[in-house]
């Protein structure tokens, strides 16, 4: 969802979780693959075809 250009809270919606609860996997993803953002994430997705 993130690589589609979700939100948060689009995200969370159609999870049925928290905003919060979003934010934090993220957070903990960029941490343990060394990325900055949403971005950096999508790429890493991409190089590593997982999208």
């Amino acid at each position: 969802m993130v690589a589609t250009g979700a939100t948060n809270r689009e995200v969370a919606e159609r999870l049925v979780i928290s905003e919060g609860t979003v934010k934090n996997h993220l957070a903990n993803l960029f941490s343990r693959l060394g990325l900055r953002d949403r971005t950096q994430a999508v790429l890493y997705a991409r190089e590593h075809e997982l999208l």
